[in-house]
């Protein structure tokens, strides 16, 4: 239990709040820190992608509002706010209008299984890792809602391509995670990180390197990134599945891309990079002689930007593929994933599964 749950515990019962004021509170104080945090998340990267692939080709990008640009993505959200809410003709409205809430909504939801840090656990669960990748496939359903009720040949595709993908890359996806079940002994992601914090060389990129790499090339089709954009391909399909969205519909479709790949950045950085475990094996807030509340406080802090900074360099990594690579057709997708991932991914199983084996006997 989290020292920030005892703190606000020991506090409410000491103004005798009742117990279910006490829960709910709880939930929702979580609930407005993730929502702040996904905001705040995605027009930080929103922003720096934008000036990073300017960068890469040589251009300033976003240079106008604000010091260096910086306040552009937030001109752009109260732009999105404020546009007119068009309503094609021929669309199917209650499939129409609900697509973009279960965009958003599941990826909002996922947020809360991440343990930031040992303190900061929003909902901890013995199964933390089968359900984060269940509720993740509820965004590629709402992909295919988006293109189907839009009455649109084009967003109809992007929604059909969409599925085709995610199907076929779900599958190494899924199989990676036994891998990281089989090392770990758990499904809980916070059992999973603490079973990395002795060291550098005891997180499961090493003796999974494998894995790694099919579970980054995966979740790269699972979120649409270059090489594996498909469902969008502006060039083929103007915008793809939300092609026919406007207004706050599209910025929450928006909201989710990069919600979503800030979140499996911070996944991938869970399962292989340590999560929030210091790559030092230790923490400086372990060496100062503070008392155990400002100490915990400070080693949270540590925690926290311990993660960020794996997540942003994998996140870069995406950045960096999507400014190098061109798209790939559906066809070589689907062969990529279904010849290539998901073989690789089953061979993994088995050599993680000796080498437990090899572990406990010697």
């Amino acid at each position: 239990m989290s020292i920030f749950y005892l703190i606000y515990i020991e506090f409410m019962i000491r103004i005798n709040a009742p117990h279910w004021l006490i829960f709910a509170l709880w939930h929702l104080i979580s609930f407005i820190f993730i929502a702040i945090l996904l905001v705040i998340t995605v027009i930080i990267l929103v922003l720096f992608e934008r000036k990073y692939l300017a960068f890469y080709t040589r251009r300033k990008g976003p240079n106008r509002v604000g010091t260096y640009g910086c306040l552009q993505t937030i001109a752009d959200a109260i732009k999105l706010l404020f546009k007119e809410n068009i309503e094609p003709k021929n669309i199917d409205k209650m499939i129409y209008y609900t697509a973009p809430l279960l965009v958003f909504s599941p990826i909002m939801t996922v947020w809360f299984l991440i343990p930031f840090t040992s303190g900061i656990i929003p909902f901890d669960s013995s199964c933390s890792l089968l359900l984060f990748m269940a509720i993740l496939s509820i965004p590629i359903l709402a992909t295919l809602f988006a293109g189907f009720s839009s009455g649109n040949k084009y967003s109809l595709i992007g929604g059909l391509r969409a599925c085709t993908q995610a199907i076929s890359s779900e599958i190494p996806l899924f199989l990676c995670l036994i891998s990281i079940s089989i090392l770990s002994g758990s499904m809980n992601l916070d059992s999973i990180v603490k079973m990395q914090n002795d060291s550098i060389f005891q997180w499961y990129i090493f003796p999974n390197i494998l894995g790694f790499i099919i579970f980054f090339i995966s979740a790269l089709i699972v979120m649409n990134r270059t090489p594996f954009d498909l469902p969008e391909a502006e060039s083929e399909l103007t915008a793809g599945y939300h092609s026919e969205y406007s207004g706050m519909k599209f910025a929450m479709f928006f909201l989710g891309e990069y919600a979503l790949t800030f979140i499996l950045s911070a996944f991938i950085a869970t399962l292989f990079l340590g999560g929030y475990n210091s790559p030092m094996g230790f923490y400086i807030s372990d060496l100062l002689n503070l008392p155990i509340i400002f100490q915990e406080f400070l080693k949270n802090i540590e925690q926290f930007i311990w993660l960020m900074l794996k997540t942003g360099i994998l996140i870069l990594i995406i950045m960096w593929i999507r400014a190098s690579y061109p798209r790939l057709t559906t066809e070589k997708t689907l062969i990529f994933s279904w010849y290539i991932l998901t073989p690789l991914a089953i061979f993994n199983i088995f050599i993680m599964a000796i080498y437990k084996l090899l572990r406990s006997i010697l």
